[in-house]
């Protein structure tokens, strides 16, 4: 018994009821905004955004009462004079009274009679620091850091004979924070005008193109409001809400383009609104429930990875994609129905309504009539293209970009950071040890307390003679024994020699002093042993979330398509062009290749969180393209067609609103790709090269070449599996008497 989607029963309901639908939508949208906006945004803390032994450390931590502050160093440099000289003493003197005045620091460095300052000298003596703490939680350190800045700046300004510049984790995360939000509001504006100039093009009329444009908006304004709500249970950050962005202009604007595209076709091909709605609502409409399902499916793999972080990511996209797909089906059709004829107005002058259909229809159907003249061959070039392509994937080594995730050029405190590294390499790259006595410090002996501090001194010892941990070693007690140790790391912190660095630490020094404590519990965190602890969880997570993906959209696809072949070309094509993605990625910023073009330097690895994330995105939002087709295929096939003549004519009613909707993604990533920070660079490339291939290569060239091959077989149902519900691909209305037309042309050129 076939019976008509949700999607269709939704749209036509809409329609029919297009002003309490309309009004219903905004009063949503007002109050899941008005919810969020009193409710704010909870902001993960690092201790949530940390994993495996660095997560047990900073509980450690919290539980002793200890609280390690937002440490801050004043790199101060001459190239005339030295440390000791009068004048040389005058400056220190002068910033550390003006970084005192400020009333946000503590424990700053002082300096002796002498003329010597208490924290680091250069060995030519012509540098210093001067080192202090942020008052308060190091969480929120950098909402207080600001006075700070400026007064060092002023410090600055006082000596020009003299380099004076600050660093560290609190004025960085301001100074990135700043840049980050201004970067991403910029993306996102340069995004909806880029797209808005798109649809232009692809409809040929203001009204229509701002219909895509109006629903990604809206989505994006909900999903804000929602995120708030949410992230009181989940919490988020700033790369969540960055995503977020780049997830709801692509998925608002290509679920809506799909939409408004067929309820024009339709309105050309003779119907009238109502009709035309309900059929665009029962295939486009179709089509968006089902990829939008399989964008959350994918997205909710990422909580099965156990990292706050993506955990994040994933929430803010789907709440996104939620928002958008619930416009689509509702909001939408009832705006439709209130244009009518109407969406077709505001026609720009010298741009032929259609002109973008003509050419793509004409180079599609080029294309397709090549792939199925030889279509066993068409598959295996095009496949063996894919598997070219995914070579350099297997070669993927995870890194943390950490501070060169941002170039230096663009943070004041980075250009510090790099400089003092390359003076002080010691001072700079550290680790934090937490070491808690635990049964230790209440045996019956009493030899407790005196077991503890024979095994601190000997990890102090031992440390100092360890070349991999450069440095002093400092530490920090509490009243219940727990003593933190911070300790220096050789490398960079982001480097193979800083994760040496950890390993002996973990492996060897720790083992022999303060694991032998009875009882007692050690952990090691920091940036390096952070990074090192998320690669060994996503090593072990990613096949559990590569499964749950895998195994959830095939159930999807088959109780879309009722096909189990269809499920199976779905996952094996989906991962082609992840596998693809991937290595371009690889190539570009773990190679290096045209890393000048792109304005970044490789750190010979992908940022860590990268992979993953991608490998859910690419997976759920290329089935935007797949669905569209797979359903206009099976569209007419249900109308008589042969399996062959359905691809071809399903695929070509497809390919010029595929063109359009994946021009607006591949400009969108694309935008976001050009922002500075590396890692969103590595993700807005590998999203607009994995639309542009999958776009174009696999869903209009490989996947009519493999149904071609299998022909009537491929919508073969098993015996065991036809339980399965089959919904109709088409709406039940009277078709209208459509002109006769080209096979290779099968919507009209001449929109209304």
């Amino acid at each position: 018994m076939r019976r008509l989607s949700l999607a269709a029963r939704l749209g036509k309901w809409s329609a029919a009821h297009r002003w309490t639908a309309t009004g219903l939508w905004l009063l949503s949208m007002l109050l899941i905004v008005l919810a969020g906006a009193s409710l704010g945004q909870r902001q993960l803390t690092p201790t949530q955004l940390a994993d495996g032994q660095s997560r047990q450390a900073m509980v450690l931590l919290h539980n002793a009462g200890l609280s390690l502050p937002a440490n801050e160093v004043v790199l101060v440099h001459s190239e005339q004079q030295k440390v000791g000289t009068p004048g040389y003493t005058a400056v220190l003197r002068d910033v550390i009274a003006a970084v005192q005045g400020t009333g946000q620091v503590i424990d700053v460095s002082t300096v002796s009679n002498a003329g010597l300052p208490s924290g680091a000298v250069s060995a030519d003596r012509h540098a210093t620091l001067i080192e202090f703490d942020i008052k308060g939680d190091s969480a929120t350190a950098q909402d207080r850091v600001e006075p700070v800045l400026r007064a060092v700046t002023a410090a600055a300004a006082r000596h020009p004979g003299f380099q004076i510049a600050e660093a560290g984790q609190a004025s960085f995360a301001r100074q990135a924070t700043d840049q980050l939000n201004k970067g991403y509001n910029n993306a996102e504006l340069i995004s909806a005008v880029a797209t808005l100039g798109i649809l232009l093009i692809v409809f040929g009329a203001l009204i229509a193109a701002l219909l895509p444009l109006l629903l990604a908006v809206a989505a994006l304004v909900t999903a804000g409001g929602l995120l708030a709500v949410t992230s009181h249970a989940l919490p988020v950050d700033a790369t969540a809400t960055a995503v977020m962005g780049l997830v709801g202009i692509a998925t608002g604007v290509d679920y809506s383009l799909f939409y408004v595209r067929r309820f024009r076709a339709e309105l050309a091909a003779g119907r009238d609104t109502a009709d035309a709605v309900e059929v665009a609502a029962a295939t486009s409409g179709r089509s968006v429930l089902v990829s939008g399902m399989a964008v959350l499916i994918a997205m909710a793999g990422l909580f099965l990875a156990g990292d706050a972080e993506e955990i994040a990511i994933a929430e803010a996209a789907m709440v996104v994609v939620l928002a958008a797909m619930a416009g689509s089906v509702t909001f939408l059709p009832a705006m439709l129905s209130l244009l009518g004829h109407r969406v077709g107005r505001g026609r720009l002058p010298g741009v032929p309504v259609g002109v973008l259909s003509r050419h793509t229809d004409r180079f599609w159907a080029l294309a397709l009539r090549v792939a199925q003249w030889r279509p066993a061959v068409s598959a295996l070039l095009a496949g063996g293209a894919l598997a070219a392509l995914m070579v350099p994937a297997f070669s993927l080594h995870l890194s943390n970009s950490g501070f060169s995730d941002v170039p230096a050029a663009s943070l004041p405190s980075l250009r510090a950071y790099q400089q003092i590294q390359q003076i002080f390499p010691d001072q700079i790259n550290t680790a934090t040890v937490v070491f808690a006595p635990g049964a230790d410090r209440s045996t019956a002996t009493g030899r407790g307390p005196v077991a503890s501090s024979a095994a601190a001194q000997a990890f102090v010892q031992l440390v100092r003679h360890t070349p991999e941990l450069p440095g002093s070693v400092t530490e920090q007690g509490s009243p219940d024994g727990t003593i933190a140790f911070t300790v220096g790391l050789a490398g960079d912190g982001t480097d193979s020699a800083s994760d040496h660095a950890v390993a002996v630490l973990r492996e060897s020094v720790i083992p022999r002093t303060l694991g032998t404590v009875p009882g007692a519990q050690v952990a090691v965190a920091g940036t390096t042993a952070s990074s090192v602890d998320y690669s060994k969880q996503l090593s072990a997570r990613f096949p559990l979330v590569a499964a749950f993906v895998l195994v959830l959209t095939l159930v999807m696809m088959l109780l879309a398509f009722r096909s189990l072949l269809i499920a199976c070309i779905t996952l094996a094509l989906n991962l082609l062009s992840v596998g693809a993605a991937y290595g371009v990625i690889v190539a570009v910023f773990q190679y290096g290749w045209g890393q000048h073009l792109l304005g970044f330097t490789s750190v010979g690895g992908i940022t860590s969180w990268v992979p993953l994330f991608l490998f859910v995105i690419l997976f759920g939002l290329s089935m935007d393209y797949h669905v569209f087709v797979l359903s206009s295929i099976r569209e007419e096939h249900e109308a008589g067609l042969d399996a062959v003549a359905a691809t071809r004519r399903g695929t070509l009613r497809s390919a010029g609103v595929i063109t359009g909707a994946a021009t607006v993604m591949v400009t969108v990533a694309a935008i976001f790709g050009l922002l500075p920070e590396l890692s969103m660079k590595e993700t807005g490339t590998g999203l607009a090269v994995a639309v542009f291939i999958d776009s174009g290569l696999v869903r209009v060239v490989l996947l009519p070449a493999l149904i071609s091959v299998l022909g009537e077989r491929v919508w073969w149902v098993p015996r065991w599996l036809r339980w399965l519900p089959q919904h109709t691909m088409q709406a039940a209305v009277p078709a209208a008497a459509v002109p006769a037309q080209d096979e290779r042309l099968t919507v009209p050129v001449a929109e209304a």
